[in-house]
């Protein structure tokens, strides 16, 4: 018996009256009771248009206060309308009388959803910006944005004003502007897209980065004034070993996350905040994402990457306030004072050669991630949760976990204890020219310092098996600020 034999075998002790395949995460992974989220930037527990945090239009380029708020999706200034009845009767509201109108009435109604239905809306407005902590939903729109050439530090600030009053709207599930999709004058442009109108707010939370060039100088001229208040830890990432990087797939002056379990959400959350930035930014890259890689919360089982094996088992959790506060937000003194409670993302871009990979024998396969496929235990014993032992051998001698096991190489032991907070996600992006799945894993994590992330990065592209399956064909670090305060807009602090 080899070492990976044994490993495997010890690995699955203990569940052998388990069906063969079955994941035991659901049952392994902690309560599965309301996500902690709720205590740290968790939802609010009411449904669309239930929350008084928000505002329904952009806000005026010198941060006036917002319009009247705006109705929930589907629901028009005049009662509910007909495609609203019907989106309330799918989110599981019965018995709706012709007779209730106006927002409270809605809002009662909609109140009665329980957490976890598609009515689920995250706080906008709270110290952290949500969409990091937040228990990982399983759609994602990620869009990187470039300031037009000729752009001001005034058309700067009117985008972010403008982008958080439409996205605290949107996360509550409301069109934008005070008229939304349907309500405007009939020979005039909607306010809003209305692909989303019916549909409920779907968890969606709307995450905004800095990209370094947003606080570089052109030709000579610091063009938005910002020089001076770049962190010095926002620099390019190094260019690592076997990096293919499409510059046309990397950077931005900024970032925005897009997150919900309906897709139409998130695309439409993307698709608005591009329409808002007309004349003023446009769209560099983005990226689609389904299946989360990660999971954020204790209440959610470790979901699957398109290798088939289990992802993010030792994740950071919104539960381990501690380890969050030390490894994920930027603490006083880390940097600028504006940055003080927010985080840094690095994005990357993962092709996989699912062809090779799915004709790789399963023995290798669980080599190279130092787990056992099914339930995702370690080589060296137990169950999914179980802590590595890489001081195991087989009865050769050999270690149960392989020295270039992806498993060993990222674990925070043998990384000075550095961890990240992972929210991936899978891709398909149909087929290149040769006929092969254009797939992979759009990787995010958030981390207090880039140099967490660079640290076992290095590692991973020098020795990691895996890398003989993978490319990295993008990349980008953003600044992400704290969450804006009511009345406020996000980075506010940064142009104090």
């Amino acid at each position: 018996m080899t070492g990976a034999d044994a490993g495997r075998n010890a690995a699955e002790k203990g569940t052998a009256g388990s069906r063969p395949g079955s994941t035991t995460g659901s049952t392994t992974g902690g309560p599965t009771g309301t996500p902690a989220a709720r205590t740290t930037g968790g939802p609010t527990g009411t449904t669309a248009g239930a929350t008084s945090d928000t505002t329904s239009g952009p806000r005026t380029p010198g941060g006036a206060a917002a319009a009247p708020a705006a109705p929930p999706r589907g629901i028009s200034h005049r009662g509910i309308s007909r495609r609203g009845l019907f989106g309330l009767a799918g989110a599981g509201v019965a018995g709706v009388g012709l007779g209730i109108a106006g927002d409270r009435g809605v809002q009662a109604l909609l109140a009665a959803g329980t957490a976890g239905t598609p009515g689920i809306a995250y706080p906008f407005y709270q110290e952290h910006q949500a969409g990091i902590v937040t228990p990982a939903q399983d759609r994602l729109h990620f869009a990187a944005f470039d300031m037009s050439p000729g752009a001001t530090r005034a058309d700067l600030v009117s985008l972010l004003q403008d982008w958080t009053a439409a996205a605290a709207a949107l996360t509550a599930g409301k069109d934008i502007g005070q008229r939304g999709a349907v309500d405007g004058p009939y020979d005039s442009p909607p306010e809003d897209t209305g692909e989303a109108f019916g549909l409920p707010p779907a968890g969606l939370t709307i995450t905004v980065g800095f990209g370094s060039t947003l606080f570089e100088t052109s030709a000579g001229l610091d063009r938005f004034g910002l020089a001076s208040a770049r962190p010095d830890a926002l620099v390019d990432l190094p260019h690592f070993p076997g990096d293919q990087l499409d510059t046309a797939r990397s950077g931005g002056d900024l970032c925005v996350q897009a997150c919900a379990d309906d897709p139409q959400v998130a695309v439409h959350a993307i698709r608005n905040l591009s329409r808002i930035a007309f004349g003023r930014a446009a769209i560099r890259w983005s990226q689609l994402g389904f299946g989360r890689t990660s999971s954020t919360s204790t209440s959610q089982a470790t979901p699957r990457n398109l290798f088939g094996f289990k992802d993010g088992t030792a994740n950071i959790k919104a539960e381990q306030p501690a380890v969050v506060n030390e490894q994920v937000w930027v603490g006083a003194g880390d940097g600028p004072a504006w940055l003080t409670g927010g985080s840094y993302l690095v994005a990357r871009r993962i092709r996989m050669t699912i062809e090779t990979w799915d004709r790789t024998a399963l023995r290798e396969q669980e080599t190279v991630f130092g787990r056992t496929k099914g339930q995702g235990a370690p080589l060296s014993g137990g169950t999914e949760f179980t802590e590595p032992d890489f001081t195991s051998t087989g009865k050769d001698g050999t270690p149960l976990i392989a020295a270039a096991s992806h498993v060993r190489l990222a674990h925070p032991s043998q990384n000075k204890g550095v961890q990240m907070l992972r929210r991936g996600y899978n891709f398909v992006d149909g087929n290149d020219d040769l006929g092969r799945l254009e797939a992979g894993l759009f990787f995010i994590s958030y981390q207090r310092r880039p140099s967490q992330f660079t640290a076992v990065q290095l590692a991973l592209a020098r020795h990691d098996a895996m890398n003989e399956y993978v490319r990295h064909v993008g990349s980008a670090l953003f600044a992400v600020p704290p969450g804006a305060a009511r009345g406020s807009y996000l980075g506010a602090p940064l142009f104090a």
